[in-house]
């Protein structure tokens, strides 16, 4: 994750933020990184659970006693597809290309113990605030590399990744660089035959940015899923949507299952159905790429 995100694009019903806000300023930790002003708010609802904010934005929550607890909407979503990328509890390589308050890696250590992780954080001053206000368990692997995602991801050995996480947002918009083909193409470098690569994208209508993205993880990886509300399918608002792809089949049954359970239900699209969505987008190259979309000022509030 870069600064500043649109992490809370298609979940502001969800977690009361506005409502801490109003909390005393001693309960807060705010301090400027690299990407804009961070803010570390307490969550009155859970003893040792915090929200991350850059510039205003909600960026990641993190509950310190209980890293299960995944509280946005779309972090839940890709917390499913770590469940489903491998055999429940087997250790596994992840990458994740974004780190915000590390919620993600949080995960996946605590439900799959011995796993081996890397984060590429571009934000340093963050990673900083982040390991001492909120720090790792000590027998988490996590190693976190302060860098570009797209150079970080390039020092990645071969096949080396059960799984590849994209969440980067600089300026609460995606940056032109990790939308393209050949990133993409980067990104299958890392996977193994048998891994999953899950990316969290944020548009709204004419969700024309989705459906280019779709077409371009398409060009890469045989097997594409898309999760998300249905209302930000329909084109009716703006929001999040987690795009995994693979080159096995994916267990679309299961994450359907997942999706439809949560406390807001996503819908889950493939095949014909995601094919007729993506409406013969064309695919994004390099010399083309453009950054996401910026979300509209009400998407905060």
């Amino acid at each position: 994750m870069a600064r500043a995100r649109n992490k809370r694009s298609d979940e502001g019903r969800e977690t009361g933020r506005g409502a801490r806000r109003g909390q005393r300023a001693a309960d807060a930790v705010v301090e400027p990184v690299d990407g804009g002003l961070a803010e570390l708010l307490p969550d009155r609802d859970r003893a040792r659970a915090w929200t991350l904010l850059i510039d205003g934005a909600p960026q990641s929550h993190v509950d310190l006693d209980d890293p299960t607890y995944l509280s946005f909407e779309y972090q839940r979503r890709l917390g499913h597809v770590i469940d489903l990328v491998a055999p429940p509890g087997r250790p596994v390589h992840a990458v994740h290309l974004g780190g915000g308050a590390l919620t993600l890696a949080r995960y996946t250590a605590a439900t799959r113990p011995r796993s081996t992780q890397q984060v590429v954080e571009r934000d340093a001053a963050l990673v900083q605030l982040v390991r001492r206000e909120l720090p790792l368990d000590p027998s988490a692997r996590v190693r976190v590399r302060s860098a570009d995602a797209r150079a970080g991801l390039a020092k990645v050995p071969d096949g080396w990744a059960d799984l590849v996480i994209a969440d980067v947002f600089s300026g609460a918009r995606t940056p032109a660089h990790l939308t393209s083909v050949e990133f993409v193409t980067e990104v299958r470098r890392v996977v193994k035959p048998d891994g999953f690569y899950a990316a969290n994208l944020a548009d709204g209508p004419p969700l024309a940015h989705l459906r280019g993205q779709i077409a371009t993880v398409g060009v890469v990886f045989p097997e594409l899923a898309l999760v998300a509300d249905p209302t930000v399918l329909r084109g009716k608002r703006f929001g999040n949507a987690v795009l995994v792809a693979a080159a096995r089949p994916l267990p679309v049954a299961e994450l359907t299952r997942l999706a439809a359970c949560d406390p807001h239900p996503a819908r889950v699209e493939h095949g014909r159905q995601l094919t007729g969505f993506t409406g013969g987008a064309a695919p994004v190259t390099d010399a083309a790429a453009v950054a996401s979309p910026a979300p509209p000022p009400s998407v905060f509030r």
